[in-house]
């Protein structure tokens, strides 16, 4: 009866209307014992005789209302006076209040009233302080509750494949009773059959106890039919029973596969901390100074760490030592409805392909709660992704975490990532190089058909990782900050909405080629990021050459079975120098077909011109392109140029491929794109950030920043025969390539003083 009694008064606790975002912009000071303003109720001395009489009643009457008296406001000296005597004795005598009121120069009924309303006050403060941990603590047992809830209604029995509850199961005591029976009599059956057939005597001890009601996911318990296809409920601390064993994921044929992952800590553990990181992030999303410190003009907001230190308390662990903090918030109309974007940030491989050049790889290990129907309400889910800056001198941070989902209203959702350790090691080991601290974005349905998205980003991370050229654009926040999640969504949603109405130049193309055809560019774009990164997904092989600079990044790898790329041994070839120009100018001269052959060594010097492009999304340069080289002699060429390239204020993409032009003209007409094999190369540009002074948003047209980050990517077919040998003259052919094509863009832009990587 302990717990129907906790889970009432909870109940009883909650307002009305439970849906509102109750926690956004309240804040509550629990030192609010004896600090009153001035102008606080109980700062006046108020006659209520008179003021609370039937003056409305006698009104009515036709007498004439009884004149109110007039409220008295105690000065500065006589509320500190009674503040203090409050702290010492909230409930004076009648000797005491003489004594006030002979001392304070008030009448005794004055101090009486006084002490009465500021023993109501500090009730009531103490009631609603009260009221927000009783609705934390409820949130936090509806979350336990949901997942249980879940858990067993999709329990499969791993036997005969059905659902191992047949019907909706009755909560109430009496039906709870019956099942339990019924359980023990099944494990009783287990065991006599153990003891028989396998000859292993399986003591009632050993069996896994139910867990207390006071318990509750306190207990480690979790649902093993999810993991181990036994049907029922089991400590994870403990044995399965009956003696079996899938420690290596055998006779495991009805699993789902994406469970095989074992999860080491409980899930009540996991609970806690995604309350409290979504507690964290609705506070950091709301808060302003003196949490958040703006820049002059347009400048951004730096996190005052002092502040942030008072204001939370930290539940993942001390900072690791000799990492760095960077926190950024950006907010942004975005043209979408709030479910939309929901359900992409939960779905793992929806979010990577929102965010290809942020994110090389994500998965989702286990879903712990899906969520209320399609509102995705207390989802829950454990998951691993790797983020990318696109220059080889930052290491990809490969980060495993949770994402949680609430629903705070109606309109109004919240989705929170926070870093957690899944293994037994150290945290050294578990955070090699970040850790990832309550994240995400808030997301409010507008009116307009649009969103508005609050974005937090904070991570922390090893700053003696990263080289000294990238240090101050991941400071800043527009390496892994949110300025670049909402430049990348907002111009997402943008290409989206432009793709509805497409801007078609050149040869005409029907809806279905233009779909393939974009397919394919996205395909390219991220398997370009892919290899600028080195992501795990292509499993690259790092080569150490001695004429190769220290600062130029040279891989490896065969491809043995993937249509979508030649096969034989790939070469890939990076690197990033500083460039004394904006990040548009550069922009600008890269995209410009009629300028490759000023930089492009394939080209053989042949201008270029674009055959058709397909617009991504507004202003120039944000679009899909098929260029082809100038005939020579009269000579048409049978090789094309797939080229996309977009800008925005956080980074500029020119990527391109070679492509067949008989493989191109079956994509246009709509045709399967993922057997034409490329390798891409090409250009990121990232913009130039000043190392002192306030922070301030770099602008991609004027040269606020003096200069940005070029880097340049090649990834070339070296050997057609995938079992051949990787010879030294071809790392030092891609090698020349990279640093030819980086002095030939030196010399058509004039840049006299190229900033190279020391």
């Amino acid at each position: 009866m302990g717990v129907d009694n906790r889970t009432a008064f909870l109940h009883s606790k909650r307002m009305a209307n439970h849906g509102e975002l109750r926690l956004i912009g309240e804040n509550y000071d629990p030192g609010f014992i004896g600090m009153m303003k001035e102008d606080d109720g109980y700062g006046s001395s108020d006659d209520f005789e008179g003021v609370l009489g039937n003056d409305q009643d006698t009104a009515d009457n036709g007498r004439p209302p009884k004149k109110k008296k007039k409220f008295h406001r105690h000065n500065p000296h006589q509320i500190h006076e009674l503040e203090s005597f409050f702290k010492e004795c909230p409930h004076p005598d009648e000797k005491q209040r003489r004594e006030l009121s002979r001392r304070l120069g008030l009448e005794s009924k004055q101090i009486k009233f006084w002490f009465q309303n500021r023993r109501t006050q500090m009730k009531t403060q103490l009631e609603r302080h009260e009221n927000v941990i009783l609705k934390q603590e409820n949130d936090k047992l509806r979350a336990e509750n949901d997942l249980l809830r879940q858990a067993v209604a999709s329990a499969i029995c791993n036997n005969c494949g059905i659902p191992a509850v047949p019907d909706e199961i009755s909560y109430e005591p009496s039906q709870l009773m019956i099942e339990n029976s019924r359980l023990k009599d099944e494990l009783n059956r287990a065991r006599a059959l153990t003891n028989k057939f396998l000859g292993r005597h399986l003591s009632s001890s050993s069996a896994n106890p139910s867990p207390s009601p006071s318990q509750g996911l306190n207990s480690d318990v979790e649902v093993v039919v999810r993991r181990t296809g036994f049907c029922g409920l089991s400590n994870g601390s403990t044995s399965l029973p009956m003696g079996f064993e899938f420690g290596h994921g055998a006779t495991m044929p009805l699993m789902n596969p994406s469970f095989a992952y074992e999860m080491p800590c409980d899930k009540s553990a996991l609970v806690d901390v995604a309350l409290a990181a979504m507690d964290e992030l609705i506070k950091m999303a709301q808060m302003g100074n003196p949490l958040w410190i703006k820049g002059f003009g347009d400048g951004m907001e730096t996190l005052n760490l002092e502040e942030y230190k008072r204001t939370f308390s930290s539940f993942i662990g001390m900072k690791p030592s000799g990492f760095t903090t960077e926190a950024t918030r950006e907010a942004a109309m975005v043209p979408l409805r709030g479910l939309a974007l929901v359900d992409t940030l939960m779905d793992a491989n929806r979010w990577a392909e929102m965010f290809p050049c942020m994110i090389s790889r994500a998965v989702t290990l286990d879903v712990l709660s899906s969520g209320k129907g399609v509102t995705r309400d207390n989802a829950l889910q454990l998951m691993e992704a790797e983020f990318q800056v696109l220059s080889p001198l930052v290491p990809i941070r490969q980060v495993q975490f949770i994402r949680f989902c609430k629903q705070h209203s109606d309109s109004v959702w919240a989705i929170v990532d926070v870093s957690i350790n899944l293994s037994n090691a150290a945290n050294a080991l578990m955070f090699a190089n970040c850790r990832r601290l309550p994240s995400g974005c808030v997301i409010q349905d507008m009116d307009n058909k649009y969103s508005k998205v609050t974005w937090v980003e904070h991570s922390e991370y090893d700053e003696s990782t990263i080289h000294h050229l990238l240090r101050p654009l991941l400071s800043s926040g527009f390496g892994f900050g949110a300025q670049r999640w909402i430049a990348t969504l907002r111009r997402q949603y943008s290409s989206l909405a432009q793709l509805m109405f497409p801007d078609i130049h050149g040869e005409d193309i029907n809806t279905v080629g233009k779909k393939s055809m974009l397919k394919l560019a996205q395909r390219m774009a991220y398997n370009f990021s892919a290899g600028i990164g080195a992501s795990s997904v292509n499993k690259w092989d790092k080569l150490n050459v001695g004429n190769v600079g220290e600062d130029v990044r040279v891989m490896t790898r065969k491809n043995v079975n993937d249509h979508g790329e030649p096969l034989g041994i790939v070469l890939s070839a990076a690197t990033s120098v500083w460039m004394p120009i904006t990040q548009q100018t550069l922009f600008d001269f890269l995209r410009n077909e009629r300028m490759r052959n000023q930089w492009d060594i394939l080209s053989s010097g042949r201008p270029m011109q674009a055959m058709f492009s397909v617009a991504k999304g507004p202003g120039q340069g944000n679009c899909v392109s098929i260029l082809r080289g100038a005939a020579v002699n009269g000579s048409d060429t049978n090789m094309l140029i797939l080229q996309e390239t977009w800008s925005d204020a956080c980074g500029a993409l020119i990527v391109y491929a070679p492509v067949d032009a008989s493989s191109i003209r079956v994509v246009m007409n709509g045709g399967d794109s993922s057997h034409v094999a490329l390798l891409p190369s090409g250009f990121a540009i990232l913009p130039g950030v000043q190392t002192d002074g306030p922070s301030m948003q770099p602008d991609i047209k004027e040269n606020t920043s003096d200069g940005c980050i070029l880097t340049v990517g090649f990834q070339i077919l070296v050997n057609s025969v995938p079992t051949a040998k990787l010879t030294v003259e071809s790392v030092e052919t891609v090698n020349h390539l990279l640093t030819c094509t980086v002095e030939k863009i030196k010399a058509a832009l004039s840049v006299t003083q190229l900033g190279s990587v020391e």
